[in-house]
């Protein structure tokens, strides 16, 4: 396509937004209404993955040696563990890191535990982590298999709880999104709807005259995307704003170890990005939508 005729079809687009004033008035508010929700739960579906995956990745399994093993068979164990392609880390604790840490645990409490310093009932552990939280389990059942291991404990159910939670909130995120951009592309296909029935008579004119399908659909192309270039501007400015004000201001999370949200650079800038690109696409795919029905492409 020549320079010329470009610069043509985004004329035409700017001047259609422009005749319809009132009708892009509604498009772009309702559009700015949408993006500001679907920017919304984009930051809160990519803080609940953020947090999600730094609670998997401290997933771990600890496997208690026998009390009977003596030193050769615990390397033994330790090598065995580190021949399982699932595993990522392994690492040992004695029974005396053991006994500090259960000491410390359990605050004031614990120090009745410090009587069995001298006698200390505790097994040496493997602490190991996977690969990928998910092979948490069975990694655990292969572990369990092998020899002067006494016992393996992840938190199970804990543990199967985390991942069917971060899956549903996923799954709920992504389609709570994909509604609101679909009900996005449904006003501005509307909006242009509305535009090409006025303009009705107009474009049999122009067929008529020999413009083909594409001359003419062009310039309602560029009137979808500035239509939801222009309904991103606000919902960009709420979102970054709004984030920026969270990740400052907000120390209540700063009390919850897990909870660590995003790094405001670059991530406002990303969902900036993000939010613009869904603005202009679903733009043009309402034009698509509308061009196609009415022209008969």
């Amino acid at each position: 396509m020549k320079f010329r005729t470009l610069k043509r079809h985004f004329r035409e687009g700017a001047k259609n937004i422009l005749r319809n004033s009132w009708m892009t008035i509604a498009s772009v508010g309702a559009v700015t209404t949408t993006l500001i929700l679907v920017g919304a739960f984009l930051v809160l579906m990519f803080n609940l993955n953020h947090i999600a995956d730094k609670l998997e990745e401290d997933v771990q399994i600890k496997a208690l040696v026998d009390l009977t093993a003596d030193d050769a068979e615990i390397e033994a164990v330790g090598e065995a563990i580190n021949k399982i392609p699932e595993v990522s880390s392994v690492e040992f604790s004695t029974k005396e890191e053991e006994l500090a840490d259960l000491v410390k645990s359990m605050g004031e409490e614990g120090e009745v535990w410090e009587l069995y310093e001298q006698d200390n009932p505790l097994n040496h552990a493997y602490i190991i982590k996977a690969t990928d939280p998910l092979d948490t389990e069975s990694i655990a059942k292969k572990i369990k298999k092998i020899d002067n291991i006494e016992n393996v404990t992840f938190g199970q159910e804990a543990v199967q709880n985390l991942f069917k939670f971060n899956q549903l909130a996923r799954n709920i995120g992504l389609a709570l999104i994909i509604g609101l951009i679909f009900t996005a592309i449904f006003l501005i296909s509307n909006t242009i709807k509305i535009t090409i029935m006025a303009r009705k008579r107009e474009i049999g004119i122009m067929k008529l005259v020999g413009a083909t399908n594409g001359f003419i659909r062009w310039p309602f192309f560029v009137e979808g995307m500035l239509l939801g270039v222009l309904g991103s501007i606000v919902p960009i400015a709420v979102i970054v704003t709004g984030y920026y004000y969270i990740s400052e201001n907000v120390s209540a999370f700063k009390q919850f170890n897990f909870v660590e949200l995003l790094p405001f650079s670059p991530f406002a800038w990303q969902i900036s990005l993000i939010i613009l690109l869904i603005g202009a696409s679903i733009g043009v795919w309402g034009s698509v939508m509308s061009v196609r029905k009415f022209l008969k492409v």
